[in-house]
């Protein structure tokens, strides 16, 4: 892939990194459970920033159902500053990415500027005063104009090529797109845990893809091996493995079971099988209008989805554990196969830890953290193994 500008690949590493803060300070927002903490999307109270003064936050007290908790409330919005740097950054990428394409920067600012456009109909801010809220949004009028501005970039996306990372850097804004949707439903949908899901897993793959692109438009990065082909099949599996993994993980998480075994390691509840329910657990639907923070599920459900979890953790581990020692006996992988091999025992070892120590926050955001790791390292490794021409 050529890069459409000469630093285009250090400015695709910079949104690699902040993508990766945006993972991690996310999980924190969550497993804190401040993930509510701002009643309102993309405003926090009716702010840019955050209720601080007492005047501000006895005004959003009246005026929002939600009692205001500053010591929440700024871990929320502060995430969605982080989100919004990022989404911006990643509309510099694809304007660099498509500005020799017919029409690519116009049609790139187009579509963006009706997914910004959407915002003030969905929020209903008054354009001739603003910061005042009127009641009446049409959220119609809005979801439409990101709907547009997203089959723009689809369109576009489809009939470029991805020679000079036109087409994934436009794929990319989509996902950006689309991920700040998932934000906005998991506000107004109360922490819905598919929603909750589907949000993690968003921003995961926007991770991958700005990794994919990174290390595609970096000079002199291939990996070129005679079993890169085998290689190249082994790690496409751990891939599939790990994101079924930490869409288990998420799942977990959102529907509060990650301590559905009590403290028991190996076993659970002092059981190798105790009561289950995996029927019940596994319902992704369930309506709208219910309040999911706190977790809905009995207690037999949530056991169900720990052991899912422990099960796959067992599989995944095993697949990358044998990826890594293949290529630490490999010449030439030996430094990314030690890398694969301590990641992949480090997470269970924090994944351990999260129930034997009665899930601390920092354990919990180091085991998320540790999945956007692994994800680094097996998408860098598939975006670069070459075999010998």
């Amino acid at each position: 892939m050529n890069p459409p500008f000469r630093h285009f690949h250090r400015l695709a590493w910079a949104a690699v990194a902040l993508a990766f803060c945006v993972i991690v300070f996310g999980g924190f927002v969550r497993l804190s459970n401040a993930g509510l903490s701002c009643p309102d999307w993309p405003t926090c109270y009716g702010q840019a920033a955050w209720p601080t003064q007492a005047h501000e936050i006895a005004n959003a007290n009246q005026n929002f159902e939600r009692a205001v908790e500053v010591g929440k409330a700024w871990r929320e919005q502060f995430h969605r500053h982080l989100a919004a740097s990022l989404g911006v950054l990643v509309l510099l990428l694809s304007l660099l990415a498509v500005r020799r394409r017919k029409l690519g920067a116009s049609s790139i600012l187009l579509a963006s500027i009706l997914v910004a456009l959407s915002i003030p109909f969905y929020t209903g801010l008054n354009l001739h005063s603003p910061f005042e809220f009127s009641l009446a949004s049409n959220h119609r009028t809005s979801l439409i104009l990101v709907a547009i501005g997203e089959l723009i970039l689809l369109l576009q996306a489809i009939r470029w090529s991805n020679s000079d990372a036109a087409r994934l850097s436009t794929g990319i804004l989509m996902v950006i797109v689309f991920q700040a949707m998932l934000g906005m439903w998991t506000v107004i949908w109360l922490v819905k845990p598919i929603i909750v899901m589907s949000h993690l897993l968003g921003g995961l793959l926007t991770f991958s893809l700005l990794t994919w692109l990174a290390w595609q438009t970096t000079p002199d990065t291939q990996l070129v091996q005679g079993i890169a082909p085998k290689l190249r099949v082994l790690l496409w599996i751990g891939l599939v493995l790990l994101v079924i993994q930490i869409a288990l993980g998420g799942w977990t998480s959102a529907n509060y079971a990650a301590l559905a075994c009590g403290n028991d390691f190996p076993t659970c509840q002092g059981e190798w099988w105790p009561a289950h329910d995996f029927r019940e657990a596994f319902v992704l639907w369930r309506g709208i209008g219910v309040d999911y923070e706190g977790g809905v599920l009995d207690g037999a459900a949530r056991v169900a989805i720990q052991l899912t979890h422990r099960m796959m953790a067992v599989l995944v581990f095993g697949h990358l554990l044998f990826v890594g020692i293949r290529m630490i006996m490999t010449h030439g992988l030996r430094y990314w196969g030690v890398v694969l091999t301590l990641l992949i025992c480090s997470q269970v070892a924090l994944g351990i830890s999260n129930v034997v120590l009665n899930l601390p926050l920092w354990t919990a955001v180091a085991h998320n953290a540790g999945a956007a790791a692994l994800l680094f390292v097996i998408v860098g490794l598939l975006a670069r193994l070459r075999a010998p021409d």
